[in-house]
């Protein structure tokens, strides 16, 4: 027996995808037309609802605030004073001025206080800001800020490196550049050993 009735799905949309208005498919059917291409031709008829769908997924971190993720906290960790790092988490994002790929790693280090959270939550922190149109300093920048208020840390050290397809696949066309952003917060900002001990466990 069918876990829905028939009647639930629509023939036209059987797996119940997000609907994508008019207005949306119109806008992309014209970038087509104007790029060169006939957007009444058979490989490109549902590519509007295609790339209108993918755009509702590359910035679903607008649906959330990512501090939501740092809301459940531990403060039983056994003493441990040390530093926390989750290094190389793959991130994708869009460049806010041309709508193109920036994909990278990010390292994200922080040193408690009284407060630890699930080393998952800082991937998804990352991810929540990463999933909107973004330039790579503010991201760095917001990683950090919503580690710091929201943790309450000693310390907070957030290093990125991505490439960025507005500068390998368009104008200058320069692939394997890669572009470096940190944020330095606390102890890791005013402690050059505490820096250097940070930085030296990223690999730099």
């Amino acid at each position: 027996m069918s876990c829905a009735a028939d009647d639930d799905i629509d023939p036209e949309n059987p797996l119940n995808k997000p609907d994508v208005p008019e207005n949306v498919q119109a806008a992309i059917r014209t970038l087509i037309e104007w790029a060169g291409d006939d957007p009444s031709r058979e490989g490109l008829l549902d590519t509007p609802k295609r790339v209108g769908r993918a755009w509702l997924e590359y910035c679903e971190g607008y649906k959330e605030d990512p501090a939501i993720h740092l809301s459940r906290v531990f403060e039983e960790v056994g003493g441990y004073e040390e530093i926390v790092l989750l290094k190389d988490i793959p991130f994708q994002s869009a460049c806010e001025h041309h709508m193109a790929p920036i994909t990278g790693k990010a390292h994200i280090a922080y040193l408690p206080d009284k407060k630890v959270v699930g080393i998952s939550k800082l991937a998804r922190v990352l991810h929540g800001f990463a999933s909107r149109l973004q330039v790579q300093e503010r991201l760095t920048a917001e990683v950090a800020d919503c580690i710091w208020d929201n943790l309450e840390p000693q310390g907070v050290a957030v290093v990125i490196e991505a490439q960025h397809g507005c500068m390998t696949g368009r104008g200058v066309k320069t692939p394997g550049v890669a572009m470096t952003t940190s944020r330095m917060m606390g102890c890791f900002l005013e402690d050059p050993r505490s820096r250097k001990e940070v930085m030296s466990l990223m690999g730099y």
